[in-house]
């Protein structure tokens, strides 16, 4: 049974931006995937030319996008993108949740904070 992960990371972006950067096929290539196609509910992502699918499974437009591997048995997980405005210091927070296998739980987040430097780098944070 995979883990439930949570991961802030406070971004000095505009809300709508990073959204985009975060639930948008060019958005995501700048940073998360070499490459992104969107078919319907379903986005191809492309990391050195292999490809793996997943759908989306929640949504508001704005605040959170959720994926489902396509190829993942457990029905369960999910990776989810959600863009939260701190109420207390005004911080633009992006909140990813993620399920991961208790023995790459470490691997996970360190891929995940390289992920977001290549974020900041895109956004120009």
């Amino acid at each position: 049974m995979k883990e439930k992960i949570q991961l802030e990371y406070v971004i000095n972006s505009s809300p709508k931006v990073l959204y985009d950067h975060v639930s948008t096929p060019g958005g995501l290539s700048k940073w998360f995937a070499d490459d992104v196609n969107i078919n319907g509910n379903e986005y191809t992502f492309i990391w050195e030319g292999e490809e793996q699918k997943a759908e989306i499974t929640g949504r508001k437009i704005g605040s959170y996008i959720r994926f489902r591997w396509l190829d993942d048995e457990d029905e369960k997980s999910f990776f989810e993108f959600k863009v939260v405005k701190d109420d207390l210091t005004g911080d633009i927070v992006l909140i990813i949740t993620d399920f991961v296998d208790e023995d790459e739980k470490e691997e996970t987040i360190e891929l995940w904070d390289s992920q977001i430097e290549d974020l900041m780098q895109v956004l120009g944070v």
